[in-house]
């Protein structure tokens, strides 16, 4: 009787014992998510003048200086030519469909196509169209991409009755983030992307420290909201953390005669 007594007894301790390390681990993690502004530490103003900052003084943008192109974006697009790009794989001119509407058309099996500037942080602004007069199916209707930095992929794709694995849908970050809705237009109607960018960071190693992010509004729609990109995006396999610097902003050919339309597209370089 003794023996069952103290075996209850020791169980009894034991159990009070955990949980007083469980408090003491949930009471530590409470404490390590706490955040404080060190601006606003002290003793609290009393005066408004005290807490007003008069510099440094932001630029001004002009929203919509010409054909509703922000005063300082870099227009990459604008219908007239192909001065800003070069294609991809060997640097050439570019050999893809320059149309009389101010618009390009991916030339079918002849390569993705770049900027010949690189770019970090940015917001990138890019209009798209699939054909009405659509062919294929899945993943082969209208299929074509905006990468950042040459390497980090949002869908291009004709979602309209058409239905295919939701993390390679239309808005995705491919392979990576479903977008929060589908906001597609109808077929032969001009999509908009608003994207929102910032790069990933390596240190000297060239591990990576901090992962890139990524905001898409597609035709007025919030379908990315500030998302982690975890890697490149690949058809197949793990994302891969290559480290690099700047990089082209970079459109697919997808190789299965997509007729994908591009026009009006411009950057603004954040710091």
């Amino acid at each position: 009787m003794r023996g069952i007594i103290l075996t209850l007894f020791i169980v009894l301790l034991y159990s009070c014992k955990q949980h007083e390390d469980s408090s003491s681990i949930e009471d530590q993690q409470t404490k390590s998510e706490v955040i404080v502004y060190e601006e606003y530490s002290g003793i609290e103003p009393t005066e408004p003048e005290a807490t007003k900052i008069y510099e440094p003084v932001p630029p001004t943008v002009a929203p919509y200086s010409q054909n509703g192109v922000p005063s300082d974006a870099i227009v990459l697009f604008d219908g007239t030519s192909f001065d800003q790009w070069m294609m991809y794989h060997d640097s050439t001119a570019v050999v893809w469909h320059l149309n009389d509407d101010g618009s390009m058309t991916v030339k079918d099996k002849t390569g993705d196509i770049r900027t010949k500037k690189n770019f970090g942080d940015v917001q990138l602004h890019v209009e798209w169209r699939s054909p009405v007069d659509f062919m294929g199916e899945g993943q082969s209707r209208a299929n074509s991409g905006v990468f950042l930095q040459g390497l980090y992929e949002v869908q291009v794709l004709d979602n309209n009755d058409n239905d295919t694995y939701v993390n390679g849908q239309v808005a995705s970050i491919y392979k990576q983030h479903v977008p929060l809705a589908k906001a597609s237009v109808p077929s032969g109607e001009w999509n908009t992307y608003d994207v929102f960018y910032r790069a990933p960071e390596f240190d000297e190693n060239g591990d990576k420290i901090k992962s890139a992010t990524i905001t898409v509004v597609h035709n007025g729609v919030l379908v990315q909201d500030h998302v982690e990109i975890k890697g490149t995006t690949p058809n197949i396999g793990w994302p891969k953390n290559p480290p690099h610097g700047k990089g082209p902003i970079r459109l697919q050919d997808h190789g299965d005669n997509s007729r994908v339309g591009y026009r009006n597209i411009w950057v603004r370089e954040l710091q």
